[in-house]
């Protein structure tokens, strides 16, 4: 009796009708097929996820013709970026609502140590992965979060000023003519409208103040609407604001369970006016929220933020919005080390967003599968099972997931 092939599996015929609305989403026919091995070789198992170490196990032999499809692909098609990511919205965020809600849209930053000074934005700045000024580049992030998951839905290259100067190497690199020098807050801005940036040494109104009003009208000319300061009559800075309060106005509060225990800090918040540049306004900045927080033991206070959520909101739940950005760590940390985000190693504008387009959408699939499961299979605990002689992807110290026989 001959032997007979077994069918794909439930996971295997879902992740086909996904990756088959994505290669439609990347327009012309011929891109089809590459975009389908270039997903596959991102999820497959590997410690290098760029284009010749996926080629080789895609295609074992027949490594150089993989090699320049999937080089084709990234570096060269003219598919959008936009387009793919919404076709991968429209098919992830639903599966992320049946767990619940969207309860933020969340802004980051991340860097990619690189050596050379060639490849596109890349140049000595801060890098967060290593912790201090490095040569790197840097992407600016947009992404929906529920309370269990996230999805990125933007994604793009900060590219410094002195590249954005710079016609040579804009050329060379293919920088498409629109693209203008932005700081990381402008392209947040272009990606929500809105950014909130909280630092240390960001400035404020005391609860219950705010600037001077415009100068009395003179005998002529118009009448000054800028608001005023004085000499004694000055913001502070989110830091002095904080040592100045009563030990009474922080409460220890414990935000949510992690992984071996509660997570518990002591934290105060305060309504004050924001006072960046509001000397150069009529009106002062409306009201917002000043969350502090000052670990027991500390000796001054270890972060700070800004938030228009309504006045009244409740302090745990103010906390636990503020601390929701573990799950974008967490997401990005997944998407360089599974997924090979910072791995692309061509030098142009195209091909570094490609690619990580690329990766997102093959990311999405893993988020739709968790969240068809419980709260422990979207914790790290589902494989993803690749037919043929490949071996499985799965999230490192997940168990294997057997294969269908």
């Amino acid at each position: 009796m001959g032997s007979r092939l077994s069918a794909p599996g439930p996971q295997e015929r879902r992740f086909a009708a996904y990756i088959e609305g994505l290669a439609n989403a990347a327009g012309h026919e011929d891109r089809h097929a590459p975009l389908k091995n270039y997903c596959k070789g991102l999820l497959l198992p590997g410690e290098r996820k760029s284009i010749e170490p996926m080629a080789a196990r895609l295609d074992s032999e027949n490594i150089q013709p993989m090699r320049q499809s999937l080089h084709h692909l990234v570096a060269k098609a003219p598919w959008s970026d936009e387009v793919l990511l919404e076709q991968v919205r429209k098919h992830v965020l639903p599966t992320m609502r049946k767990q619940g809600p969207v309860v933020a849209w969340i802004v980051d930053d991340t860097g990619f140590p690189k050596k050379g000074k060639h490849s596109v934005g890349v140049t000595r700045q801060y890098c967060g992965q290593v912790g201090k000024q490095e040569n790197c580049r840097v992407a600016v992030s947009l992404s929906v979060a529920t309370w269990s998951s996230s999805l990125p839905i933007g994604y793009r290259l900060y590219l410094p000023r002195e590249w954005a100067e710079d016609a040579e190497r804009l050329e060379k690199t293919e920088v498409p003519e629109e693209v203008k020098f932005q700081t990381k807050p402008d392209i947040a801005l272009d990606q929500i409208r809105a950014a909130v940036a909280a630092k240390s040494s960001m400035t404020v109104w005391e609860p219950g103040k705010q600037p001077l009003p415009a100068k009395p009208r003179g005998k002529t000319g118009r009448p000054p609407r800028l608001l005023q300061r004085s000499t004694d009559h000055q913001p502070v800075s989110v830091k002095q604001l904080a040592m100045s309060l009563p030990a009474t106005a922080f409460q220890e509060i414990t935000w949510r369970e992690g992984t071996d225990r509660k997570l518990r800090s002591r934290f105060g918040a305060v309504r004050v006016r924001p006072a960046h540049r509001d000397d150069e306004k009529a009106k002062p900045h409306a009201e917002e929220w000043l969350l502090i927080e000052w670990p027991r033991g500390e000796k001054e206070p270890t972060k700070y933020w800004l938030s228009t959520l309504p006045p009244t909101t409740k302090p745990k739940a103010l906390i636990k919005m503020a601390k929701h950005r573990w799950i974008i760590e967490r997401i990005m940390i997944e998407l360089k080390q599974e997924l090979g985000l910072g791995h692309f190693e061509g030098r142009n504008w195209r091909g570094f967003h490609h690619h990580a387009t690329l990766c997102i959408a093959a990311y999405g699939f893993l988020v739709a599968e968790r969240n068809r499961f419980s709260p422990s299979a979207r914790a790290g605990h589902l494989g993803f099972v690749a037919r043929g002689p490949a071996p499985d992807f799965r999230p490192r110290g997940s168990p294997r997931t057997p294969r269908a026989t």
